[in-house]
């Protein structure tokens, strides 16, 4: 077990980071009784591009980074909602197990954080976003009372919708301390191919033809280099499974294509550089779309790319997203490019949210973009969670009008 709250420097002007539940708890309390604002902050990875308002609290949760429960035979682990992902899979390692998570910046990244923000990675493609691996949660509401949802071992039918509610919330809704998770055993070996040149056209036949050849790679992801993409599947597993799929892939949908199998260095090279082209410069647009459109969404965030220097582009085909990431240099195109590609993918129920950006990009072009036909269901949400506004005041759609 963490046997203790990590040290910590000294919060900042307005800033709190209570060393246990207990003080979170009292934390919170004090600020309903001053009807005070309050923000949240764990690991800094996703944080919303609009400061906080003027007189607003920050509750940082680093120093709440203890594992309450292992369990390796049930394969569930309980902790602190500001632990580090990079923490908690350190202290799998050993138990052969694993969190089956992989967000740029594992070292600052929290799981109340990635929770909170819905934060993924490539491995989304097999096991799904942390909702889908989330079993229970103990968070603190607006008033600084405890409350618990899901369970342990198995989803618990009565408190499972509390886990998924918060899943994305952007800390609008309360304040994750403690999360169980399901966990998986860690692969014995692992390997990628990548395969060059390709449209984005091509990247999305090319994932699908693996899906149909009832390949299950645990991670397919799409760089874009010199305007072609390079795609990535990474297949991993016991080792004759993984030789297996791979020599299958390459008799079937990669025949005659230009692709290289990756080990070791290479491969662990590979995704480094997926993950820093994730993070890169001072833009980050995710845009979401149906899969089987994603050639057209792509199109759509080609003039965003050109308002960026050094702009860069990761596709994920067998999801429908994509991220857009660089340091902008032209806010009016910028801004002008976005609204675009929101109109394009808005038919299939898309979106292009900017998780992060200078001020003179999110003042002309929002951050969200325009509220979903599901925004009076959120407004409900939001009144029945926090009913003074006081917690995480103005984000996702809280202010937009009906």
């Amino acid at each position: 077990m963490v046997t203790g709250p990590s040290s910590e420097r000294p919060a900042g002007d307005g800033e709190q980071v209570p060393a246990s539940v207990a003080e979170a708890a009292s934390a919170m309390q004090a600020l309903s009784s001053e009807r005070r604002p309050v923000v949240f902050k764990g690991g800094g990875t996703e944080p919303w591009p609009e400061p906080p308002p003027e007189g607003a609290a920050v509750l940082r949760t680093s120093r709440l980074d203890r594992v309450r429960e292992h369990a390796p035979a049930d394969q569930i682990v309980a902790v602190e909602a500001g632990l580090t992902l990079e923490k908690l899979q350190r202290y799998l390692a050993p138990h052969g197990q694993r969190l089956a998570l992989d967000p740029p910046l594992p070292e600052r990244a929290t799981l109340g954080g990635i929770l909170a923000a819905g934060s993924f990675g490539p491995r989304r493609a097999r096991y799904g976003s942390i909702r889908d691996l989330v079993i229970g949660i103990t968070l603190l509401r607006a008033d600084g009372a405890l409350a618990r949802g899901g369970g342990k071992v198995v989803k618990n039918v009565a408190g499972f919708d509390l886990p998924r509610l918060l899943y994305g919330s952007a800390g609008s809704l309360a304040l994750v301390v403690e999360v169980v998770v399901r966990l998986h055993p860690l692969p014995e070996v692992s390997e990628t191919v990548a395969v060059d040149g390709l449209e984005a056209e091509g990247a999305l036949s090319l994932a699908r033809a693996a899906r149909d050849e009832r390949l299950e790679p645990a991670a397919v992801a799409a760089i874009l280099e010199r305007g072609r993409f390079r795609l990535l599947l990474r297949f991993e597993g016991f080792g004759p499974g993984v030789r297996g799929q791979v020599e299958r892939f390459f008799l079937g949908p990669a025949r005659n294509l230009r692709a290289e199998r990756c080990t070791g260095g290479n491969e662990a090279a590979l995704w480094a550089l997926h993950d820093a082209l994730r993070t890169k410069g001072d833009l980050r647009a995710k845009a979401t779309f149906v899969p089987g459109r994603g050639p057209r969404a792509l199109a759509s965030l080609g003039p965003l790319l050109g308002a960026l220097e050094g702009g860069a582009m990761v596709y994920y085909p067998t999801l429908g997203i994509a991220f857009v990431t660089g340091t902008l240099v032209d806010p009016l195109t910028a801004a002008e490019a976005v609204a675009s590609a929101r109109r394009e993918v808005a038919p299939g129920h898309g979106a292009v949210v900017l998780s992060a950006a200078p001020p003179a990009l999110y003042e002309r072009a929002g951050i969200l973009g325009p509220p979903p036909p599901e925004v009076e269901l959120f407004r409900r949400l939001k009144s029945a969670f926090d009913p003074e506004g006081r917690i995480g005041p103005g984000r996702l759609w809280e202010g937009a009008k009906p």
